[in-house]
């Protein structure tokens, strides 16, 4: 009797960590419901294996227009997006996840350490990426939430995996979950585009066909792009990392990214950026910056350990760190509304060169997607 009690504490013991982390996860995805603010969650499920290789470098360049597209449908949204990345069983992993999040800037980073192998075979796990797309993201609980998924690939799903729950029943889950599924083939086998039409017909989303390579990406130079970039800059030096050691670091790592981006990379990063500040101020995606916390009263800066804070400001005394938050706080704010200026004044630019552009022969993936989005988030706000 005493052996089984001992089983059964122990076994509670090592249960609780699970259990924190269920909760963990389940607060995550409902924790913005009470405010009332529109969430949009996106979710990428992409095909990287070898014949990717094209599209994948074109989504590195192109996920922030895909992101400010949403954000120019529901322009009061929270915009979370994630990825899975699937490949086949005996490459060097089959899934691979990155939950949805509201940092952006954490997605790009990982996106861009990814690189097309593998896929010996013509089949790849489709049927698996797609289950744990729909069922293992931290999709945020709640009828009004807008919840949307992207297959991305050029090839068909295996049906001789016993273990593998098949794309129909995967489907039906979807809609279950109020989640709509798009299918983007990349290339013209008929396979694949038999079973991507249906997985778009049963996941009530488009099927969008487009170029293996994605296709013509359009980039758009404007008479504004080095002052934005340079603006974004300077934006990101009233940044002031806090928390724990990783956090600094990451955080100091996005305010180094509009640099190493390539320019039309910066410029659309920054468009977003504008986009986010002029809802809530912030100057990167995710937390740890404390001039943006301390402003939407997440943090006190009393309660912010000295061994939380950056080198410069652990040796002020309190109130020469205050006036140093608030030197900070004033100039993003004078910064940002420059910002918005700049960037409405490109994105009219831009507006007007792409009515002057001859019609692409072929849909890209940017373009397709972001089309889709918006159509697909006004629908579901109206």
């Amino acid at each position: 009797m005493l052996a089984t009690h001992a089983r059964a504490t122990a076994l509670a013991f090592f249960m609780l960590p699970l259990i924190f982390l269920a909760t963990a996860r389940a607060t995550e995805g409902t924790a913005n419901v009470a405010t009332g603010k529109p969430v949009v969650e996106v979710a990428f499920v992409l095909d990287t294996t070898g014949s990717m290789g094209p599209l994948i470098e074109g989504a590195k360049r192109k996920i922030w227009s895909i992101a400010t597209a949403i954000v120019d449908a529901n322009p009061g949204a929270e915009v979370r997006m994630g990825l899975v990345a699937y490949r086949d069983i005996g490459d060097d992993y089959v899934t691979k996840t990155f939950n949805l999040t509201t940092d952006i800037q954490d997605l790009y980073a990982n996106l861009l350490e990814f690189k097309a192998r593998g896929g010996g075979d013509w089949p790849e796990s489709v049927n698996e990426a797609l289950h744990v797309g729909v069922t293992k993201l931290n999709w945020t609980q709640g009828s009004e939430i807008c919840r949307i998924i992207f297959l991305v690939g050029d090839a068909p799903p295996h049906m001789d995996y016993a273990q593998d729950v098949k794309y129909p029943e995967v489907m039906r889950m979807a809609r279950e979950r109020g989640i709509i599924v798009n299918a983007v083939q990349a290339g013209g086998a008929r396979d694949t585009e038999r079973v991507w039409r249906e997985i778009a017909q049963m996941g009530n989303g488009r099927y969008i066909p487009i170029p293996q390579d994605g296709g013509h990406l359009v980039i758009i130079e404007t008479p504004y792009d080095r002052e934005i970039i340079e603006l974004q800059g300077e934006i990101n030096g009233t940044v002031i990392p806090y928390g724990p050691r990783r956090q600094r670091s990451d955080v100091e790592n996005k305010t180094r990214q509009v640099a190493a981006a390539p320019a039309s990379v910066a410029t659309e990063m920054a468009g977003y950026m504008a986009r986010n500040a002029a809802k809530n101020g912030e100057a990167i995606t995710g937390g740890g910056d404390l001039v943006a916390d301390l402003a939407a009263g997440r943090q006190k800066l009393a309660a912010v350990k000295d061994d939380e804070l950056p080198d410069a400001v652990r040796t002020m005394s309190a109130a020469e760190r205050q006036a140093y938050v608030d030197k900070q706080q004033a100039s993003r704010k004078t910064l940002n509304e420059r910002m918005a200026k700049l960037v409405k004044q490109r994105d009219a630019y831009a507006a007007e060169q792409t009515k002057k552009a001859p019609k692409p022969a072929a849909d890209s993936f940017d373009r397709t997607v972001a089309e889709t989005l918006k159509a697909q988030v006004k629908a579901r706000a109206n």
